[in-house]
């Protein structure tokens, strides 16, 4: 039994294999989709610290809440979600995996956002931003073109400038900090992991089987730490779900099935550029020159990685 209904005429045939995107194309909805991910994500530390539930609570409530409209969505669309079929474990062996890859990246970001500097869990928990452009490289042999390679090595220096000023080394954040470490790592594993199924699946089928796969490993969780689980409000909890998964995960699973990791993870920097204005908007912290500078850089790597792109296709297609 399929997975679900062939894509449309109008859909872009995605590749059987990550090779296929290996940069040769960014189409310009997908990379669209992926930016507003991540500014939609950028709000997600803020929402958890106004959250009245526990840390690991809140990660529970932004997947619970957010379930039931993305099952929803994936059954009214024309590629509905089907059970496995025969020849099938396989795929759905990596939405159960990458499910409960989600859940450990949520549910230790979420920790240690609360033990450490707003700076330094955006820092740590985004070193997916390399770790999966990597993925690319070595396992996927997604290589980028000359273009692409310095806009990784400008994206490299703008992080380092934006998020290195504001870094604490204090023993007090250790444990977040290797938290948000942890939580950058299993965030890559969940962004390999979906990648492989995007290959086959539709993105809003993918993301709703992979959330109801996070229910159950982070309501345990924050069981097994005695966390307040039930909220005093849910205003907080509605915008995390809304925000952070409906949309900002909703449109990261689809930019997966059609961009290169490089890409992808390059707009992971989105997201402490977005942190840094809700650090000057919200909390009133200052931008020194370096931050600008860092924004500036990371913007124009993000350009160049567009255009690096498009010019390894526009050549493909003289020849």
């Amino acid at each position: 039994m399929p997975v679900s209904a062939p894509p449309r005429k109008t859909e872009r045939p995605e590749s059987d294999d990550l090779s296929g995107r290996s940069g040769t194309t960014t189409p310009p909805l997908a990379f669209a989709a992926v930016i507003i991910a991540n500014v939609a994500l950028a709000f997600g530390p803020l929402l958890v610290r106004m959250a009245d539930t526990g840390p690991v609570a809140s990660a529970f409530w932004r997947i619970t809440l957010a379930a039931p409209v993305l099952a929803i969505v994936a059954l009214i669309s024309p590629a509905r979600p089907r059970l496995p079929g025969k020849g099938q474990a396989g795929l759905w062996a990596l939405l159960l995996v990458g499910g409960i890859a989600f859940a450990g990246d949520l549910g230790t970001w979420h920790i240690g956002i609360r033990q450490t500097t707003m700076a330094n869990a955006t820092l740590f928990g985004n070193s997916a931003t390399f770790i999966f452009p990597l993925y690319g490289f070595l396992v996927a042999r997604a290589w980028p073109s000359r273009t692409q390679g310095i806009a990784l090595i400008l994206a490299a220096i703008g992080a380092g400038l934006l998020m290195g000023r504001s870094y604490q080394v204090d023993p007090r954040h250790l444990v977040g900090d290797l938290l948000c470490v942890l939580a950058g790592i299993l965030y890559a594993l969940y962004f390999i992991l979906m990648s492989r199924v995007r290959v086959a699946m539709p993105p809003v089928p993918a993301l709703a089987w992979s959330t109801m796969a996070s229910i159950v490993p982070l309501f345990v969780f924050a069981t097994l730490l005695g966390e307040r689980v039930w909220p005093g409000h849910w205003s907080a909890l509605i915008l995390l779900a809304l925000g952070s998964q409906i949309i900002g995960q909703g449109l990261m699973i689809y930019a997966l099935g059609l961009l290169s990791p490089l890409v992808v993870g390059l707009a992971l920097l989105v997201q402490p550029m977005v942190a840094t204005a809700i650090g000057w908007l919200v909390y009133g912290e200052t931008l020194a020159l370096p931050d600008l500078v860092g924004v500036a850089m990371v913007a124009v790597a993000l350009v160049l990685v567009r255009r690096g792109s498009t010019r390894t296709v526009a050549k493909a297609e003289r020849q």
